[in-house]
């Protein structure tokens, strides 16, 4: 499974294990629930200054959806620290 070259590094041999074993998706391809009302927002802004009176009620609607917004936790996936850790042996 595990071969030594002359630089004594190992290196994985066995394709199965290398294909199986790949990093998640990054956390930042996840999106947040108020993120079409935060959109929305910024176009406003854009479009006339962001002290615009216009603007008051798109930032009233982004409000409201932060307060109702779900709490998430805090859980941390450690499989991408360990797949960067051990990549440089496959």
């Amino acid at each position: 499974m595990y071969i030594r070259e002359w630089g004594g590094k190992a290196k994985l041999t066995d394709r199965k294990i290398k294909e199986r074993i790949h990093p998640l998706q990054s956390k930042l391809d996840q999106r947040g629930p108020c993120t079409p009302e935060m959109a929305a927002l910024l176009t406003c802004w854009a479009t006339s200054s962001v002290d615009s009176p216009s603007c008051a009620q798109t930032v009233q609607a982004l409000t409201e959806c932060m307060r109702k917004a779900p709490k998430s936790s805090k859980h941390t996936n450690t499989i991408n620290y360990h797949l960067a850790r051990l990549g440089k042996f496959l």
